[in-house]
């Protein structure tokens, strides 16, 4: 008999709705299948890093704009905490600095993990400023399974939220 073939994931959290989705469905997917579960949001101190070097940000400025990302990320954090705890679930959590995809990697290997979970791509309909974010999250996502060692799977479930109210 073959090992389950999903022991272990990760979800890479960013603080959007489609990184929450994806959380709930690595909750539900850990719930039914008796998986471990981990949740990482890493705070993008490299792209902070250059826009210092640009003198786009000053070095105050930087500091302050990622103690306000660290702080997001651990109330992100802590509600995923909260949902899994929900649904009875463990789930592991980590708030990590650097390059997002080369953290998100990592991570995802010293954790032994057989698949990563990302946020589906945004709605169409979304203002040139989400535009941008989604740009940005799409290039991340595209390095991240260029570079995984392991399967990683986009969620694009519609449902989740029903899904996960009901489970």
């Amino acid at each position: 008999m073959i090992k389950p073939l999903i022991q272990k994931v990760v979800v890479a959290v960013n603080g959007s709705e489609q990184s929450i989705h994806a959380a709930m469905y690595g909750i539900l997917l850990s719930k039914q299948y008796k998986c471990e579960l981990k949740a990482i949001y890493v705070v993008d101190t490299s792209t902070l890093r250059q826009l210092t070097m640009s003198r786009i940000f000053l070095e105050e400025e930087s500091r302050n704009y990622e103690k306000r990302l660290c702080d997001d990320g651990s109330r992100y954090l802590s509600y995923l905490e909260k949902l899994a705890k929900e649904k009875s679930v463990k789930i592991e959590t980590e708030l990590k600095k650097g390059a997002i995809w080369s953290e998100l990697i990592k991570a995802a290997e010293d954790f032994g993990a057989n698949l990563i979970l990302l946020g589906g791509k945004e709605h169409p309909n979304d203002t040139a400023q989400n535009s941008i974010r989604h740009d940005k999250i799409s290039a991340t996502n595209a390095e991240i399974i260029g570079s995984a060692s392991c399967n990683v799977l986009v969620v694009r479930e519609p449902n989740i939220e029903k899904l996960f109210k009901i489970a």
